[in-house]
């Protein structure tokens, strides 16, 4: 019973890989296909990216202050001084903690919004209605999502790293005694410029994974309110999951290059 459970579960697991794959096909071929529909990736990026700022930077504020504060409490509980803690927190903060949180913010406001809304479009036959005329679902409503997505994620990579740094050096400055110059000498030994080059580039790759997650979902809503939160849920678990596993196989990639 068990082993038939578990093939059932990688046979359907399958099957909606294949699926994933079919739409991420065409989302590929009608993203150079006109018409290109600038106004609405101007709209999206307003609604991603305008609306998701304030939210990203209260949080990775915080983040980067605790950050701060554990990395001294830990360093001077072994080390006895805690000098290096500028260094390794903005290490931390460039290579992982400020573009995945903020992906990870992004998908559960705006994979969770665009899951909902196309899940409820294709359980009132809005879908539908589009393919009689004669307008192509994925041109229309994933494309410009994913541009906007996709510029988003690396506007708000930059944005999200750089508010880390500044709260950590204010909490550096304000908590552990240290001036704002002995900050910057003491992480300019550990991170370059590259460093914030590959964040950006994390940005934008998360960016692209969650509204083709998130649409994915919404094609496939069943009817109902609880169909439409099944789909979200499925949604914001599945991009949170998929964003964990790129970082890992992103940041592989390039401590090649260091």
């Amino acid at each position: 019973m068990f082993v038939d459970s578990i093939g059932l579960i990688l046979i359907q697991a399958g099957k909606t890989l294949a699926d994933f794959l079919g739409m991420l096909k065409e989302t590929f071929q009608a993203l150079f296909r006109p018409p290109f529909r600038v106004g609405l990736i101007i709209q999206h990026i307003e609604f991603i990216a305008n609306r998701s700022v304030g939210i990203i930077v209260f949080c990775v504020s915080f983040a980067a202050m605790v950050t701060i504060m554990e990395s001294s409490y830990h360093m001077k509980l072994v080390l006895q001084e805690d000098s290096l803690v500028p260094g390794f927190a903005a290490l931390l903060i460039l290579r992982e903690l400020g573009s995945v949180l903020a992906a990870l913010l992004l998908t559960s406001k705006i994979g969770a919004g665009i899951t909902a809304e196309i899940g409820t479009m294709t359980v009132t036959e809005q879908i539908d209605a589009l393919k009689m005329l004669s307008i192509n679902p994925v041109q229309y409503l994933v494309v410009p999502r994913l541009i906007a997505c996709i510029l988003s994620g690396l506007a708000l990579a930059v944005i999200s790293n750089l508010v880390c740094l500044i709260s950590a050096m204010g909490i550096s400055v304000a908590n552990l005694g240290m001036s704002t110059g002995s900050f910057l000498l003491a992480m300019n030994r550990f991170v370059i410029f590259q460093d914030l080059v590959f964040a950006i580039i994390k940005g934008g790759v998360f960016g692209a994974v969650i509204p083709l997650i998130a649409c994915y979902w919404g094609f496939r809503c069943t009817a109902g309110a609880q169909g439409v939160g099944q789909a979200t849920t499925r949604s914001v678990v599945t991009a949170s999951v998929a964003i964990i596993v790129l970082d890992f196989v992103m940041s592989w990639i390039f401590a090649h290059f260091y």
